[in-house]
């Protein structure tokens, strides 16, 4: 029997972050006395390893500053996240795709920027820690797009690459597929719009979570779908 993987990304594609990195990171630059990233500047590096995606966001290269931005946003998650309003929702339909993947078959993964540590606070919270046979973080890994994660969540579960399938919002998870040599599948709902996602190399952008099953019965035979996000002309 042919073992099929699903690996998710976290943010922007389980999970509704948005707001919550947003803030921290536009915290974090305060906390340096520095003009704040607009919303549209720290969507554009959501999925980055944490030092990576604030020294994008500098105007100049400047690794140490980088590094305190990092640790000033990672305090400002801690505190937003102990407050008792704190608030990360699955997106709809997250989590009856999942229960209907298993059902159906499929091993489930993850290969999410955030450390081990946030993605096991975040799979406790909604209740997730049995769906994931593998868990592939950035604190283990290379940066996406490198296709590190992939490789050990494969490898891991013993799947092909032509069984598996990668589900993101960036185009980062995208070329990280396409570097492990797994089929991508973009969502609408996330960071990055789907006329970039389609460019990185996705073969399909989701326009909700439930188009996810008919999209994999239809690669399965081969029929093609309609009813996804278009890819642009």
């Amino acid at each position: 029997m042919t073992l099929r993987l699903a690996i998710f990304d976290v943010d922007g594609t389980l999970v509704d972050s948005q707001a919550t990195i947003v803030a921290c990171m536009q915290e974090a630059f305060l906390a340096e006395k520095l003009p704040p990233p607009t919303p549209e500047a720290v969507r554009r590096i959501v999925g980055l390893t944490l030092p990576l995606a604030t020294a994008a966001l500098l105007p100049e290269p400047d690794p140490e500053l980088a590094q305190r931005l990092a640790e000033h946003y990672k305090r400002a998650f801690f505190a937003r996240r102990a407050r008792p309003d704190f608030d990360e929702p699955l997106f709809p339909g997250a989590r009856e795709v999942l229960d209907a993947l298993l059902s159906r078959g499929w091993l489930l993964g993850v290969a999410t920027g955030k450390a081990m540590r946030g993605l096991k606070a975040v799979l406790e919270r909604h209740g997730l820690e049995r769906h994931f046979v593998t868990l592939q973080t950035a604190d283990r890994h290379p940066s996406k797009p490198h296709p590190a994660m992939v490789e050990a969540a494969l490898a891991e579960v013993g799947a092909a690459r032509e069984a598996s399938v990668m589900i993101g919002d960036t185009s980062f998870d995208v070329l990280m597929a396409k570097a492990a040599g797994v089929t991508a599948i973009g969502v609408s709902w996330g960071n990055h719009p789907p006329e970039e996602l389609y460019a990185a190399g996705a073969t399909r952008v989701l326009a909700r979570f439930e188009e996810l099953l008919d999209h994999l019965d239809a690669r399965a035979s081969g029929r093609v779908i309609a009813g996804s996000s278009p890819r642009p002309a």
